[in-house]
């Protein structure tokens, strides 16, 4: 069975921190490929001022087009709102059956994956590759539930650590500051030339 790990985000914009971790994954883990799939905008966080879903595609498959192990989903595009990783996740099996998917997940999920809908099913049935993040300056006070933190599926991964933010990058970017060595120059130059984020 093919081993695809699923990286879900909102990826606006996706940038150099992303392909390190996928391509890390792709080269150090049992992962075959990575699959990002671009989350699109939530009807309950209309704040958030996502960029259109095609123009975060767009930047993803700019991003990735070298890396012929990452791939881009647009499965969550097609899903009635909101979307569910658990739900995506079941109709990708269905249409790719002779796949075992994973999750990947950052250590600071981990400690809220309990409240996910359908989380002990997505635990049962899939490996979680979780990376590591930055430790929070003040003791984290939530911890993932003893029945997550100790499952066998959860594969605990040294992945770089790679502190770049997509809400820093738009705004800093907005500030006029240099952004331009936190990208993929592909997808600096897609930004650019479509004046996003300023």
């Amino acid at each position: 069975m093919k081993q695809i790990g699923l990286f879900f985000g909102s990826f606006n914009p996706v940038h150099q921190g992303h392909l390190i971790l996928a391509n890390y994954l792709v080269e150090e883990t049992a992962l075959e490929e990575v699959w990002f799939v671009i989350t699109p905008q939530s009807p309950f966080k209309q704040k958030q001022r996502l960029l259109d879903n095609h123009h975060r595609l767009a930047m993803v498959e700019e991003a990735i087009e070298d890396y012929p192990k990452l791939k881009s989903s647009t499965v969550e595009f097609g899903l009635p709102a909101p979307q569910y990783t658990a739900l995506s996740v079941a109709h990708l099996k269905e249409k790719h059956p002779e796949t075992q998917f994973s999750l990947i997940m950052g250590q600071d999920h981990l400690k809220s994956f309990h409240k996910w809908y359908n989380y002990e099913e997505l635990l049962q049935g899939h490996k979680i590759y979780v990376y590591p993040r930055m430790p929070e300056e003040r003791p984290a006070r939530k911890q993932p539930k003893p029945e997550v933190a100790q499952h066998p599926h959860l594969v605990l991964v040294n992945a770089p650590v790679v502190e770049i933010s997509s809400s820093y990058i738009r705004k800093a970017h907005k500030a006029g500051k240099n952004v331009r060595p936190l990208l993929p120059p592909a997808v600096w130059k897609y930004m650019d030339e479509m004046n996003f984020y300023r």
